[in-house]
């Protein structure tokens, strides 16, 4: 394939890289829009391999690598359960800031190609960055792999005048990055480059440690971010105008998702970053402070849940982390179908940081085949509550807590929250008492128009939707 058709190839794909991301915006065309970004992502990949920079002696070895990262791809896709798909994401993002790790120091040692003068200097700012970014980026997916999947706690870690020590390791990378830029020789730069590299992944891993278990669905995102500007920079150490314009498109509607999410708890950006929230045990409040919920939580039974939603005219479901733990989706689905069947007007209200990561409750629901235009978002719904005869909870916690908006002094005060408590009767669905991933109690539980539905998700599903068809 000549130069000038591998373009037009790559001008292709990054069209449909585009079709893709705007088919992804609307659960009616993302499947179309999964489409655009498969056919894409196949034509950029023959481009690449059948393409001038791959020679004959090293197809075999591309190829070798084709099967043996799609075979892995293909085992991970059918083994991996819905529950794990966050961490799998983060493991993911690991991978692509490995990967320009690796090409930034490939490139530097490369003297195939000799650059001099300021092209020089360009040349290995750009592998300084990329390995830069790839660095933190490797490491900090692996830090949030660890703490998705409970290997590594929610509680942030807090190092003593932790930020001096982050502004020291960031002075320390900029005057390395100036020895790397003058250095004669690959030999001469190959040390303030491994120093940098060192201190990238430290950074890494103390960045995400220090970030609380509430925070994580913003930091899937964050990290999302920046494996795209990662592959961007490969793309400008490899001087491949795809994984310049593809990383950049990754990295800029990631950045732009974790502005959406930030604002959806009611933080920013530098806060998340700065870490702390999501401690996973609640905070003792100080004498004088608000008192902790009081009063008595009212459980219920699968028969007297059935019989509200029976009697209901509106019936709104708020899905939380806990249905996807016990793979509850296709029985909700069933008792959605049954209680329309009957005349039932069923909606679904997605918060945008329910679950572990962005979008996380719409996938579930999509699996389950229910329906697009009764999912709704959290700004769409929120108007509806004092209207609705029955919410039902399952397995959510703090994007239903009235503290958020009752308690100035609650952790999570001022994050917009579904209001499920302004229903004439809420139902939460939980195995226990425990407080939600911040660590932050909930006074829903003991309102006067609330029950508890203790139990597997699953199995209290099941006897809900088994006493709806008797």
């Amino acid at each position: 394939m000549s130069q000038s058709l591998a373009t037009v190839a790559y001008l292709g794909a990054a069209i449909l890289f585009i079709m893709s991301l705007g088919g992804l915006s609307n659960p009616e065309t993302s499947r179309r829009g999964n489409l655009f970004g498969m056919v894409g992502m196949a034509l950029a990949v023959l481009a690449t391999v059948y393409g001038p920079r791959v020679s004959e002696a090293g197809l075999a070895w591309v190829i070798c690598a084709l099967v043996l990262g799609g075979g892995i791809g293909l085992y991970a896709a059918k083994v991996v359960k819905m529950t794990q798909m966050p961490e799998l994401v983060a493991l993911m993002h690991s991978l692509v800031g490995l990967a320009a790790c690796l090409v930034g120091f490939a490139s530097y040692v490369d003297t195939s190609i000799q650059f001099e003068g300021a092209e020089k200097i360009i040349h290995e700012v750009e592998i300084y960055i990329g390995i830069l970014i790839g660095a933190v980026t490797f490491s900090g997916s692996l830090i949030a792999f660890g703490k998705l999947n409970g290997k590594i706690g929610g509680k942030p870690l807090m190092l003593p005048a932790r930020h001096w020590l982050n502004l020291g390791a960031l002075l320390v990378v900029i005057w390395f990055g100036g020895d790397f830029v003058a250095s004669k020789t690959v030999a001469e730069g190959m040390t303030p480059l491994l120093v940098m590299t060192v201190i990238s992944l430290l950074f890494g891993v103390h960045m995400v440690m220090a970030i609380g278990g509430a925070d994580m669905p913003v930091v899937v995102s964050m990290l999302n971010s920046y494996s795209g500007w990662a592959a961007a920079a490969t793309g400008f150490m490899l001087g491949n105008d795809l994984l310049i314009v593809t990383g950049a498109l990754v990295g800029s509607s990631g950045a732009i998702l974790s502005y959406i999410m930030c604002n959806a708890m009611n933080r920013n950006f530098i806060s998340v970053i700065a870490g702390g929230f999501g401690g996973g045990a609640p905070v003792a409040k100080a004498s004088g402070e608000a008192a902790e919920p009081q009063g008595e939580a009212v459980p219920v039974s699968a028969a007297d849940t059935a019989e509200l939603l029976r009697e209901a005219k509106s019936v709104v479901i708020v899905p939380g982390y806990g249905m996807a733990v016990a793979q509850a989706q296709h029985t909700v689905n069933e008792i959605t179908k049954t209680l329309r069947d009957k005349g039932v007007n069923v909606r679904f209200a997605i918060h945008p940081v329910a679950g572990r990561m962005p979008g996380h409750m719409n996938v579930l629901l999509a699996e389950a085949k229910v329906p697009y235009d009764i999912v709704m978002e959290m700004d769409e719904i929120n108007e509806d509550f004092p209207d609705t005869d029955v919410a039902m909870v399952i397995g959510a916690n703090d994007i239903v807590n009235p503290a958020a908006q009752d308690d100035p002094t609650s952790p999570i005060a001022g994050m917009p929250v579904l209001e499920v408590w302004k229903a004439k009767t809420s139902i939460v669905m939980k195995r226990s008492m425990a407080s939600g991933y911040a660590g932050v109690d909930n006074p829903l539980f003991y309102k006067e128009n609330n029950r508890m539905l203790f139990g597997d998700a699953k199995k209290m599903l099941d006897e809900v939707l088994g006493a709806l068809r008797a």
